[in-house]
């Protein structure tokens, strides 16, 4: 049994791989925040990441 070669991927989905891998980046390690993306014209063009430290009381 023969397997094809992998169709060769096109650009977009090229940076669609690159944005969810920058997105799984942003999400490790983070215990508590937020993580927002800015996406212009389909693209993910920018990750903001909020970390919020959890305080134990007195």
């Amino acid at each position: 049994m023969t397997t094809s070669p992998a169709a060769p991927r096109t650009e977009a989905e090229r940076l669609l791989e690159e944005s969810i891998a920058s997105v799984r980046e942003a999400l490790a390690g983070l215990k508590y925040g937020n993580v927002s993306l800015t996406v212009h014209e389909g693209r993910v063009v920018q990750i903001d990441v909020t970390e919020k430290k959890r305080l134990k009381p007195n």
